[in-house]
């Protein structure tokens, strides 16, 4: 009885593996960047990201993985940082100039798309596949 007791912790907060296949790389130059946001109010900011990491770019495709994620709703983004600046580039009138995708939603004409186009729904392991365009 005395197990049970010490495996309760473990047994509410659940963590798991979200694999992420980015297809569409067009080079090895760089990183994929890989942000995961929890609500519809810091989606998009760098400085509201639940969980972020850089994994070293593959031309073709790159698969990356997070860890120790607990369940929830999140939604993905994620871009090709070619030259390694740790951010996302664009022109004068902030407009991507590299590769990007997200979860589910698609990238709208004048702009990245809301929050809850983009969210999933995390078990204790899942596995996505985001295509950067």
């Amino acid at each position: 009885m005395k197990w049970l007791l010490l495996l309760m912790p473990t047994l509410f907060f659940a963590q798991g593996t979200l694999t992420i296949t980015v297809e569409g790389v067009e080079s090895s130059d760089g990183n994929i960047s890989i942000g995961l946001y929890k609500d519809a109010e810091g989606f998009l900011k760098p400085d509201k990201v639940f969980k972020g990491m850089f994994q070293k770019a593959e031309k073709g495709t790159t698969i990356a993985q997070i860890e120790n994620l607990p369940e929830g709703t999140y939604a993905v983004a994620v871009f090709h940082d070619e030259n390694a600046n740790q951010e996302l580039d664009t022109n004068f009138f902030g407009i991507p100039k590299e590769a990007l995708g997200f979860s589910k939603g698609k990238l709208k004409t004048f702009g990245p798309p809301d929050y809850e186009e983009c969210t999933l729904v995390f078990p204790k392991e899942k596995s996505i596949t985001i295509k950067i365009k």
